[in-house]
């Protein structure tokens, strides 16, 4: 893994790629998500997994709590990254929420934007939304209530070590994802989604559909066998449908 303090893993990306491409993970997790995806990828795409503080390296670090502050320390980390390359976000459940946010500002400022952004397990309409209550429960029914939502690998829940690193970082995870108010805004930029067929944080079976409202460049949704994590078993089928429509919008293929 990176450095303590480093957004990014691998903290710098590969000079031999010319498409860079941002990772953010679900709550309460960090780039080990994505641990599959430099391999999976074809190499003139050069993956950086997000990792916020608070957890993994940075678990020393205080998390994030109240959306704002997050998405605004989030955009100064990238914006500070960029190089002249083209680059694109993909997103999972919170991971999805933030990039979708971080496309509007930096759309909204007149800057550099994505040229492509990966929306998978969560759609603005139609899907659970934490409370900040719920965010407070005592780790035991915590732990329980996230395993009937699904909402975390199995095997996290059998670890106790993997436990008590996991649950600070998710409740501050779900406080920042319950304040997030869907205002109706869209983005210039491509769009593409994906989500597990049984999703059970999906609450109408019609969510993903809002998508293609949010961008007059939509391109469709894929959906696969499995459940929140359908993302796990899939990876190599997401990340070859990702990266060809990524290619092509940076005019690499």
């Amino acid at each position: 893994m990176s450095a303590a303090g480093e957004w990014f893993h691998p903290a710098e990306p590969s000079e031999d790629a010319s498409v860079r491409l941002f990772m953010l993970p679900h709550a309460g997790s960090g780039a080990i998500i994505y641990r599959d995806w430099e391999r999976l990828l074809p190499g003139d795409i050069a993956p950086q997994a997000v990792t916020l503080p608070g957890r993994h390296n940075r678990r020393d670090e205080m998390t994030y709590e109240d959306w704002d502050p997050l998405l605004d320390a989030l955009h100064e980390a990238v914006a500070d990254d960029l190089d002249e390359r083209p680059f694109a976000f993909f997103g999972h459940c919170l991971g999805a929420q933030l990039a979708f946010r971080l496309t509007i500002r930096m759309e909204a400022e007149g800057g550099p934007s994505p040229v492509l952004v990966g929306m998978s397990g969560w759609s603005p309409v139609g899907f659970f939304q934490p409370t900040e209550e719920q965010s407070r429960m005592p780790a035991p029914e915590l732990v329980e209530w996230i395993k009937k939502l699904g909402s975390f690998p199995a095997e996290i829940y059998d670890n106790p070590q993997m436990l008590a690193l996991v649950v600070p970082a998710l409740r501050a995870d779900l406080r920042v994802a319950a304040q997030y108010v869907d205002d109706g805004a869209g983005t210039a930029c491509p769009l593409v989604s994906y989500g597990g067929a049984s999703d059970p944080l999906m609450e109408s079976p019609d969510a993903m559909e809002h998508w293609a409202g949010r961008s007059p460049q939509y391109l469709g949704h894929s959906e696969y066998p499995g459940g929140h994590f359908y993302i796990d078993s899939h990876a190599e089928a997401v990340t070859t449908h990702f990266a060809q429509r990524l290619r092509r919008l940076a005019g690499r293929s």
